[in-house]
């Protein structure tokens, strides 16, 4: 079984691309919703947390760790390598790629304050982006879009707007969302963005490595996807299902205080 965990929803995309890519395997998903988001979190309490979900889908059967969150592996990753007995994959920002497709030279990294204060941002800009003009935004406010399931509308629209127009007017026409909330409302991000612009998302490539890692030896299953949550599952379930795009049982995961 594949364990994927997240501060909330922004997570199913990279369970959306690990199911295309790996469709007989099982997957648990876990949100840590209780302590949703991680972004303005102190980094202490994100690697705590990191390690008390990872532990928690370790107990359970899986076989291999997502981090479905660039905040938590920014925080985090290296820790849950060293403390874990199970492969750990992480989500980082696609610096490298954006840097190859801008045509103007100008790239703008999408993501929360956390994942741009990190180090492990800033050795991925030192190493791939020096031929070109990187630019860090923090936007909270589309977290906020993707945990209320608010992924269409002029309102939504809006909210994209008030982070990306700035960009557009600086000659800006490749976006890194460096956050795995922001794949979730790509339409309007592409919006946006304008025509023309170059939208990196890593999910498909995260789902690349955990494909080489299961390859290695983790077996099928019946394709199953399980969903919990450390939050109230009668509060999440409206909006982890319009994220998720189907019906799905949310199970509680009582995992209120950290260990």
């Amino acid at each position: 079984m594949i364990g994927l965990f997240d501060s909330g929803l922004g997570g199913l995309s990279i369970a959306r691309s690990v199911r295309a890519a790996l469709p007989a395997h099982n997957l648990l998903y876990l949100a840590d919703s209780a302590y949703c988001p991680y972004g303005p979190r102190p980094i202490d309490d994100v690697r705590t947390r990191s390690l008390v979900c990872s532990r928690w889908l370790v107990e359970r059967g899986a076989q291999v760790i997502v981090v479905a969150c660039n905040t938590a592996t920014a925080a985090a990753v290296d820790l849950l390598r060293s403390e874990l007995a199970v492969p750990v994959v992480g989500t980082e920002p696609g610096v490298k790629p954006a840097a190859a497709a801008t045509r103007s030279g100008r790239v703008a990294v999408l993501a929360t304050s956390s994942t741009l204060a990190s180090e492990r941002l800033t050795h991925l800009v030192e190493r791939f982006g020096k031929q070109v003009q990187v630019t860090t935004v923090a936007c909270p406010k589309l977290v906020d879009l993707v945990e209320r399931g608010e992924l269409t509308g002029p309102a939504a629209l809006a909210t994209v707007e008030h982070y990306l127009a700035p960009l557009r007017a600086a000659g800006v026409d490749t976006f890194v969302l460096g956050c795995t909330h922001f794949p979730l409302i790509a339409p309007l991000i592409v919006a946006a963005a304008g025509p023309g612009a170059t939208i990196i998302d890593t999910g498909p490539a995260v789902a690349r490595q955990v494909a080489r890692v299961v390859v290695a030896g983790i077996l099928p299953g019946a394709g199953l996807f399980r969903a919990a949550t450390t939050g109230d599952p009668r509060v999440v379930r409206a909006a982890f299902e319009r994220v998720w795009g189907a019906e799905c049982k949310i199970e509680p995961a009582g995992l209120i205080a950290d260990q």
